[in-house]
């Protein structure tokens, strides 16, 4: 059974800084893009950054960029999210996700999110 485990979530004053973990299990990811989404009440899930493989491809959204750094432990299947610099705009449910194709057949799975909340 595939499972996402986020964790790292927490209450962190405006300018502070805090790391999300994403440990997998059910099979290997170290082949996988993964990466890591944020939903608020009322919105829809929206992209925050993604990591290839290999983790020599990364990507950001522009709220992320310069921000945020995504990485990757392929021996731990285990992706990080190290956010600095924290706005009150970034509080949201933090979602680790997982997707690609083994042959013809797609997965896309995802944690069950991490609350990030931060205060003036």
């Amino acid at each position: 059974q595939v499972q996402l485990v986020e964790s790292g979530g927490g209450l962190v004053q405006a300018g502070g800084s805090l790391r999300l973990s994403c440990v997998a299990s059910g099979r290997d990811f170290s082949g996988s893009d993964m990466g890591w989404y944020r939903q608020t009440p009322g919105r829809a899930r929206e992209f925050v950054a993604s990591i290839s493989g290999s983790g020599s491809i990364t990507h950001y959204a522009d709220s992320a960029e310069g921000r945020f750094t995504i990485s990757r432990d392929n021996a731990k299947n285990t992706i990080y999210l190290q956010m600095n610099s924290l706005k009150p705009e970034d509080t949201a449910v933090y979602y680790c996700n997982a997707k690609g194709a083994i042959g013809a057949a797609e997965y896309d799975f995802w944690g069950q999110g991490t609350q990030v909340t931060v205060s003036l």
